[in-house]
């Protein structure tokens, strides 16, 4: 569990840059379903994620996988967990992008990696370099920054950060591949979702039901929801939690772009200050990345 920082699994790095870019390019496609309440449209994006990780699951033959994961009830109990811990990030993100706290939910992501980092040192034993201990206290300081003038809406936050650093941890965990995993984990919040739909359905009224564009980008939660979520669960199995989280400083600094331009936010001193020092922490971890992949060929 102690041993030195090993060289970096190119198909996991590759993995783990496609989730969060498409994580990061989120915030555009929540303004197409902007009208849909926050917890309706987490329900319809269960509802549509399934059916699209059931064929991926027949098209890759992995069905024994996922039988064997629903027979290991250790295994579903986890998986449980993880299933509710997503869709409670899915919830408070959609919330805070409809309402406006772009940067809060952006803020969430930038603390997240330190999350991944405390939780991979100390539970998982990784060992991180000299260089990387840098970037964890320039990232720290960045994101103390920012959180000292966003104290009011720490609460979205720090819920972002805490429900994905725990459903990543567990997702590292647990013995089941990305497309298996995503299956049951929809599977078991299939019931809820539904049940969340019908209520919508009798009070408010669906959304789903207002116009075919409407629907058509609801359903395509569904693999907005699937995609990124399978390749963080590749990489969640083959980079070390710690590094894993240090990619992730590239979505929410796509949000926090999309924030400033699209958004229109405003770009606060503190919030620059933050951006100066999450880029030199991420710079600092990329130096690491690299120097460390070179090391087999050096041999």
């Amino acid at each position: 569990m102690n041993s030195a920082p090993a060289p970096l699994d190119r198909t996991g790095l590759t993995a783990a840059l496609g989730a969060y870019v498409i994580w990061g390019l989120m915030p555009l496609y929540l303004l197409l379903v902007r009208s849909v309440p926050a917890f309706e449209f987490v329900g319809w994006r269960i509802i549509w994620t399934l059916p699209l990780c059931l064929l991926i699951a027949l098209l890759r033959k992995q069905w024994p996988e996922l039988r064997a994961a629903f027979a290991h009830r250790r295994t579903l109990g986890w998986l449980a967990l993880s299933a509710t811990l997503i869709a409670v990030n899915w919830v408070v993100y959609v919330w805070a992008i409809q309402n406006g706290q772009v940067y809060a939910a952006s803020l969430g992501y930038y603390i997240n990696p330190l999350v991944n980092v405390l939780l991979g040192t100390m539970l998982l034993g990784e060992r991180l370099t000299r260089r990387q201990w840098i970037a964890v206290a320039l990232a720290a300081i960045g994101v103390s920054l920012l959180a000292a003038g966003a104290l009011t809406t720490m609460w979205i936050s720090l819920t972002l950060a805490l429900s994905f650093g725990s459903y990543g941890l567990i997702r590292k965990q647990v013995a089941v591949g990305a497309v298996p995993g995503l299956t049951i984990e929809s599977t078991l919040l299939l019931l809820p979702s539904f049940g969340v739909a019908l209520y919508y359905a009798q009070t408010e009224g669906s959304s789903f039901a207002v116009s075919t564009e409407l629907s058509l980008a609801i359903m395509a939660g569904g693999a907005f929801t699937a995609f990124p979520l399978l390749l963080f669960a590749i990489a969640a199995r083959k980079l070390p939690y710690s590094t894993l989280g240090f990619i992730q400083f590239l979505a929410p600094s796509i949000v926090f772009i999309l924030g400033l331009t699209v958004f229109g936010e405003e770009l606060k001193p503190a919030q620059a200050a933050c951006f100066a020092c999450i880029w030199a922490a991420a710079a600092v971890f990329a130096w690491d990345m690299i120097a460390r992949s070179r090391k087999p060929a050096a041999s």
